[in-house]
């Protein structure tokens, strides 16, 4: 029998792509056994009438040993 942990991380990129990887990034920097990443919220910051960067709310999932 496996255990599962989940954990949530925001983390922030130039694209939803760039911003998802910095999140899974960070978690594999203090844990192994990542699995899967829920991506729960996505928003757009906006300057000057554009968007500059994203931010994603996520929930990665890993194995616990």
């Amino acid at each position: 029998m496996s255990v599962a942990k989940v954990i949530e991380i925001l983390s922030e990129g130039k694209t939803i792509e760039e911003a998802v990887n910095a999140a899974v990034k960070e978690a594999a920097s203090t844990v192994r056994n990542v699995k899967n990443v829920y991506i729960e919220n996505i928003q757009a910051i906006v300057e000057e009438s554009k968007v500059v960067k994203y931010r994603v709310n996520t929930k990665i999932t890993f194995i616990v040993d």
